[in-house]
């Protein structure tokens, strides 16, 4: 045990204790929040690691020794909708009072390839521990007391602004490549500003596994981190790593200075992170090559469509003129892009699209 989880309004949901009820009660409903010697449900991941740092929380995860047919079997018997989302992985989203909590027995991999892996269950906490990313990540807590089990270290690195890989880092991406781009994100959100340079230097040399990832998990976990309230230091620093040249090799220097204009642009028009507004920020300016990396990265078509607002021409240039050609958010977008959106927001305020008086049902109905 390393300490205690503050308050915080999740741990007093009743959603969650009708989970916990269900998993570690007694026919009774009792909870005795221990069997065998030890808790059998914990929080872990976000919901510790965000309360410990002040953070809000929005979702809440619980690992268990429970095997995934045994919570099935417990959460039905309590009267709580189990789907079983991941079961294949030990996965069982618990529904209780219209709110998901993902239940995940404790685990080891046995084998990876860098896209996935195989596992097998344990009912030991060090060794679920040991599979996790980074330390900060595999803060276990028992949310009834508070009670917290940290057995990697991941208390004292959050309070450092520390993001450190668990065990040999070399082999925690080996096992799964995406932790490169998902160690960049967390270094933007619980860094400190200050890079590791030997985990940096590793990264970098481990890029080209990225090629192995599919576009899709590659666009989720760049679209995460832009979302982020100023992501633009680690956007310049994965650009210097040569982490782009893998995923999308347009996206060279001048994008983080047009990506910081565009942050700036962001807070002085007091609007709120838009991450794929920041994505064209950090595509080539030219609406074809923008569209091609898209593209390559199996974005969908309306942010593709967007894409091409954005970056395409535009014989237009007074605020409304574009709006009504090209739509609103294409002309808040090309304004910000440009770094004032001052003028823009302005004159879109209260402003709506003029329509045609005349429709075709009123020629119609007027016997034309």
């Amino acid at each position: 045990m390393t300490g205690v989880l503050p308050p915080a309004a999740w741990r007093d949901d009743p959603a969650l204790h009708r989970v916990l009820a269900a998993l570690d009660g007694e026919s009774g409903g009792s909870l005795p929040r221990a069997v065998g010697g030890g808790l059998i449900t914990r929080a872990v991941g976000g919901a510790v690691r965000d309360t410990l740092a002040g953070l809000p929380v929005n979702d809440v995860d619980l690992a268990t020794r429970l095997l995934p047919e045994d919570v099935l079997e417990r959460l039905r018997a309590g009267g709580i909708k189990a789907v079983p989302t991941g079961i294949a992985h030990g996965t069982i989203t618990a529904v209780a009072d219209g709110r998901p909590f993902e239940v995940t027995t404790l685990r080891r991999d046995v084998a990876t390839d860098g896209r996935r892996a195989t596992i097998v269950y344990t009912d030991d906490w060090a060794e679920d521990a040991a599979r996790r990313d980074f330390t900060i990540n595999a803060i276990y807590a028992d949310p009834i007391s508070g009670a917290l089990y940290d057995p990697v270290g991941g208390v004292a690195d959050l309070a450092a602004r520390r993001v450190r890989f668990i065990g040999d880092a070399a082999a925690r991406i080996a096992e799964d490549h995406l932790r490169i781009l998902r160690w960049f994100r967390f270094v933007a959100r619980f860094g400190d500003g200050a890079s590791e340079n030997e985990t940096l230097a590793l990264i970098s040399r481990s890029a080209p596994k990225l090629r192995a990832l599919s576009r899709e998990r590659i666009a989720d976990e760049l679209l995460r981190l832009l979302a982020l309230a100023d992501p633009q230091v680690t956007i310049r620093l994965m650009v210097d790593a040569g982490i782009f040249r893998e995923m999308a090799p347009e996206v060279e220097g001048a994008a983080s200075e047009r990506l910081a204009r565009l942050v700036r642009a962001e807070a002085a028009a007091a609007l709120a992170a838009d991450p794929i507004r920041r994505l064209i920020a950090l595509l080539p300016p030219d609406a074809r090559l923008a569209d091609g990396v898209a593209a390559r990265l199996k974005l969908s078509k309306r942010i593709r469509s967007r894409i091409a607002a954005a970056l395409g021409p535009c014989a237009e240039s007074a605020p409304r003129a574009i709006a009504y050609r090209l739509g609103r958010e294409a002309a808040v977008d090309r304004a910000l892009l440009a770094g004032d959106a001052t003028l823009t927001l302005a004159a879109l305020e209260g402003w709506a699209a003029p329509r045609m008086p005349v429709s075709g049902g009123l020629l119609v109905a007027r016997g034309l």
